[in-house]
């Protein structure tokens, strides 16, 4: 009888030892399994077996960080599309996003660091700090979007010299460049009118600044060829481009020299045939299309018939959203065939006077345009800051007045049909 009991015993231990060594066999398996699926983030413990009765049976991948999937596979497919463009010879960016998910734009008009001005007088007066430059929150704001863009208005040079008879010209040292960065400026566009103020050096001097800085731009080059290359931003698997020109100086010898096969200057588009191709060839290599222009007149709350005229032919060549600067206040934003239109940004941070701006915020996904939204801003005293209460709600009373084709909710939010 002992020995029989002995023996039950043994065969009960053996069992056990069997069913724990298989258990584990199977929990390795199903924690390979969700490290292979989640780019390396495991099951988290305690798992669940899988179920006995007719309740159906519980995914153990979802009790995974499904956001290191979305992440895995966004930065899998960024990388891809990145490489490709790179060997196709396009000008393309990786963007890291906070969101697997969506790609956050904040856009803002002109800036200036030319020390001979009010501006960067100030600022370096007390004591080159953007913390005391962009208030009340904005400065978060900017850093905090996945792309930042705005206008370059001035060259980055010790060298050249003014443009004879211009009234004003502006150039700022190569090492302020370094404020872009602290602004968290991710992309500028230097197709302007006063991108040439300092002559062909200048301007030369401007594109090895800003690369040396890692600061892309757009809408200028050393040739045509380059002048003509939008961005190409790839952010969570999705291709954006970004295109920029100039029709300002509307003359046929204009100061700001346009960019030739032999010659460096800024990328115009009075005639708009040679932006026209480059829209063509954006949307043909891209997802969505971005067209930062520098257009309209200055001081004039009003939009021009050039404006007018020009935004309906870019709309139906393929532009999935415009953004407009240059006339110094904020104009009308409207929808265009489809397609939102920000006709003036305003004056960011570039001289001293009291003027309202904006930040607009742009958020895309897979599907296009997730939300706009028009972030009142105050440019004075040298400073810029993010309005709220009372001095907001002006503001975007003053938008929703002269913007009757879309709708501003109370937060900012344009929305349209």
């Amino acid at each position: 009888m002992k020995r029989q009991i002995k023996l039950f015993i043994t065969i009960m231990l053996s069992v056990l030892i069997i069913g724990t060594a298989m258990m584990l066999l199977y929990v390795e398996k199903l924690r390979t399994q969700a490290g292979g699926q989640n780019g390396g983030v495991l099951v988290e413990f305690p798992f669940h077996l899988p179920q006995t009765h007719d309740e159906p049976q519980q995914d153990l991948t979802e009790q995974a960080d499904g956001q290191g999937v979305n992440d895995g596979m966004a930065a899998q497919k960024s990388l891809e599309r990145y490489e490709e463009a790179v060997a196709l010879g396009q000008k393309a960016v990786l963007v890291e996003c906070a969101d697997p998910a969506q790609v956050t734009f904040a856009f803002a008009g002109d800036i200036l660091f030319d020390e001979a001005y009010a501006t960067m007088y100030r600022y370096m007066a007390r004591g080159s700090n953007v913390d005391d430059t962009f208030l009340a929150g904005l400065l978060e704001r900017m850093r905090g979007a996945d792309v930042f863009m705005l206008n370059n208005e001035f060259p980055y040079s010790e060298r050249g010299t003014p443009t004879e008879g211009k009234q004003f010209t502006f150039r700022a040292h190569p090492r302020h460049v370094g404020i872009l960065k602290e602004l968290g400026v991710d992309l500028v566009s230097l197709a302007n009118n006063h991108a040439y103020d300092y002559g062909n050096e200048a301007l030369l001097d401007t594109f090895d600044t800003l690369e040396a800085a890692e600061v892309p731009y757009v809408g200028a080059g050393r040739n045509l060829e380059e002048a003509l290359k939008p961005v190409y931003l790839i952010a969570n698997g999705m291709k954006i481009a970004v295109v920029s020109a100039t029709q300002i100086e509307r003359n046929a010898n204009p100061d700001t020299k346009e960019a030739t096969a032999s010659s460096a200057g800024v990328l115009r588009c009075l005639d708009p045939s040679a932006l026209l191709r480059v829209i063509a060839e954006a949307k043909e290599n891209s997802d969505f299309v971005i067209l930062y222009i520098h257009w309209g007149t200055e001081s004039q709350e009003e939009i021009d018939w050039l404006q007018q005229e020009q935004s309906a032919t870019y709309a139906r060549a393929g532009v999935d959203l415009i953004i407009g600067d240059h006339p110094h206040c904020l104009q009308k934003i409207d929808v265009v065939e489809g397609v939102p239109v920000v006709y003036s940004l305003g004056n960011f941070w570039f001289n001293s006077k009291t003027q309202d701006t904006c930040l607009v915020e742009v958020t895309l996904d897979g599907d296009g345009i997730q939300n706009m939204r028009f972030v009142p801003c105050k440019s004075e005293e040298c400073r810029t800051r993010l309005l709220t209460g009372t001095e907001a709600d002006g503001v975007l009373n003053y938008m929703r007045g002269i913007s009757p084709n879309v709708y501003i909710d109370r937060d900012g939010f344009v929305t349209w049909e």
